[in-house]
């Protein structure tokens, strides 16, 4: 029996945490009490040495003192101030007047909608159920398909797992042992084309399907001008002119700032795209402003209303992601400055008080103190399996696979996929990622983009039948009944199961097609990465100045004839005892150093460089 525990105990370990959780025990203890328990079996038959658990208490305290970990209350808190400042019910109104007049318009108002919201709130109950209580009842009521209503409202709330500041992201990036920023970098461009093949679903039902995302009616438009017009065409123009603002002002940039510092500087990409979209959201807002202000009615009232419903959201945006992508702010620092404009903007809609402030941190602690748990029942767990070399028989495990680091990438994807289904992502990351990370990191895989493609199918996770997440969380504020419309007095279908499941179908077919186009592509994500420095060892040359025959312990005067343009020189230059051929060990000379003293090391960026005289 002790034989069999000790050659099959990193199995018998998984096997019993796979059990502890189908058994509903809370995942924390699980992880907790599986790791405790092996190690007291394996230290009473002598496969692990009494003293392994001492390490435990510093293990802990490790956890408590990680400040990366801070970015996750900050930003939890930031999101639910927001969420309950109302926030999202005035963007959904805006945003819907100004799309609700096309076909589509409706659903692609909850889409931009959502990615707004998981750029700043960045919870997806909190997502789902807002544009589920406010924007379902709108569609249905106009006669858009419940399927796709549904459809558009769960996918455009899971955004808040891929588009940073992602709490996912913070996870993965804190398991994996790499930056926050670097993966809100790399998880960047992916969202954006993500939410573009939301958009082009939409576009494709309101060319093909039209009767399934039918046009807002004129009466429901309430925004109108004193002469009757919409006011779109004052909207047009004046977005088109910020436009042209903020890229002049990118075009510009280098040189405004080379003139500032005094300096010929070049401004990095990022940096340049960040600064343009914030001084031409300034630039919108001042302009709205001094128009509302001073009365000269150059805008129309839906242009007026736009701009100051969706300055305050962006500018918040650009100043955490804007931070953190220029590397004025650490991810933690951006959240606690998101926190504090979030508060801001709560208070300047006179929403913030001591209820609202109550219900945020109380919610923010519940959370911040569930991953602390986990993270320390994940640590105890880990701790025992490394020392059963658990993690040798996962590299074993995944070595038995067919088709290398492709069919690791598939298998490891497809297993995440289902278990996506039943546990939180939080529990994955923890869990998994531990075990997956050094196995990647040895087939040579960049762990950046392992953690984007990991976040992007936790995100398809949340809406797969049957279990998806997000489809519970609107099935518990969807009317499940026929009811009657409040507005125009007609009895609406209520919103069936199966109609909230067929509506995810085709959104996650377009998430498991980025999972795809991520393993097939990965410069989507490496694109915006810093570029690593590659230094080729067998390219490098260590010039070595020889001594003009110093007094043996002072430093030799340069030579003329020193080694450049690497080529070393043929003979020795006059005077000096410096080897024939490069990278050979240096002559003795009569400046030598003492025997059983190590000789000091040459640099490796030798030119015009003076080295100690031997």
């Amino acid at each position: 029996m002790i034989e069999l525990f000790t050659a099959h105990a990193p199995e018998l370990m998984f096997g019993s945490l796979l059990l502890f959780l189908l058994t509903g025990f809370p995942v924390a203890f699980a992880l907790a009490a599986c790791g405790l328990l092996f190690g007291f079996i394996g230290v009473e038959i002598g496969l692990l040495s009494p003293s392994i658990f001492q390490a435990l208490p510093l293990r802990v305290f490790g956890i408590i003192q990680n400040d990366t970990l801070l970015a996750i209350p900050f930003f939890t808190l930031m999101g639910l101030v927001l969420e309950r400042s109302g926030m999202a019910e005035e963007l959904l109104d805006t945003v819907g007047q100004v799309f609700g007049p096309i076909r589509g318009g409706l659903a692609l108002a909850v889409i931009f909608v959502g990615a707004l919201l998981a750029a700043t709130t960045g919870v997806v109950a909190a997502a789902v159920i807002s544009m589920g209580l406010i924007s379902l009842p709108i569609m249905l009521r106009y006669g858009y398909s419940p399927a796709v209503a549904s459809g558009a409202i769960t996918a455009s709330g899971t955004l808040a797992q891929i588009v940073p500041p992602s709490l996912v992201l913070i996870v993965i990036a804190d398991q994996l042992g790499r930056s926050v920023g670097d993966l809100y970098k790399g998880a960047f461009i992916p969202a954006f084309i993500l939410i573009g093949l939301y958009v082009l679903f939409i576009i494709g039902l309101a060319i093909f399907k039209p009767a399934m995302v039918p046009a807002l009616p004129p009466e429901a438009r309430t925004y109108r001008e004193p002469d009757g017009s919409s006011g779109m065409r004052s909207l047009g123009v004046f977005t088109l002119f910020v436009t042209a603002v903020s890229v002049t002002f990118g075009m510009y940039y280098s040189e405004i700032l080379s003139a500032f510092k005094g300096t010929e500087v070049k401004a990095a990409l990022d940096e340049t795209i960040v600064v343009a979209l914030t001084g031409g959201t300034l630039f919108a807002f001042v302009a709205a402003m001094v128009n509302k202000v001073t009365g000269m009615g150059l805008l129309s009232r839906i242009t007026e209303r736009v701009t100051f419903v969706l300055i305050p959201p962006l500018a918040l945006i650009f100043l955490v992601l804007g931070t953190i992508f220029l590397g004025v702010a650490t991810p933690t620092e951006g959240g606690a400055m998101g926190a504090v404009g979030g508060m801001i903007m709560a208070f300047s809609r006179g929403k913030l008080d001591m209820a609202l402030l109550k219900h945020g941190l109380e919610s923010t602690a519940r959370l911040s103190c569930f991953v602390m748990f986990i993270l320390i029942g994940s640590t105890i767990f880990s701790f025992t399996f490394t020392a059963v070399d658990g993690p040798i028989w996962v590299e074993h495990l995944f070595d038995k696979l067919p088709g290398g680091e492709i069919g690791f990438l598939v298998f490891v994807n497809t297993v995440i996929f289902f278990l996506g289904f039943f546990i939180d992502f939080f529990e994955i990351a923890f869990i998994l990622i531990p075990l997956l990370a050094p196995v990647a990191d040895k087939l040579g895989i960049d762990l950046v983009w392992f953690g984007v493609l990991l976040a992007m199918n936790l995100q398809t996770s949340f809406l797969t039948p049957p279990f998806g997440f997000a489809l519970f969380y609107l099935r518990s504020v969807a009317p499940a009944k026929d009811y009657l419309d409040r507005i125009t007095k007609k009895r609406v279908a209520g919103v069936k199961t199966m109609d909230i499941y067929r509506g995810s179908v085709p959104f996650v077919l377009m998430q498991i097609a980025m999972v795809v186009a991520l393993i097939a592509f990965p410069g989507l994500v490496t694109f915006t990465l810093d570029k690593k420095l590659e230094v080729d060892l067998d390219t490098i040359e260590i010039k070595v100045e020889g001594s003009g025959g110093g007094d043996g312990g002072g430093w030799g005067a340069p030579q003329s004839d020193s080694w450049g343009g690497g080529a070393a020189p043929t003979e020795p230059a006059p005077g000096s005892n410096a080897p024939a051929e490069g990278g050979g060990a240096p002559a003795e000379s009569d400046s030598a150093a003492p025997a059983g003293e190590a000789a000091p090391a040459g640099g490796n960026e030798g030119f015009g460089t003076q080295q100690r005289g031997w």
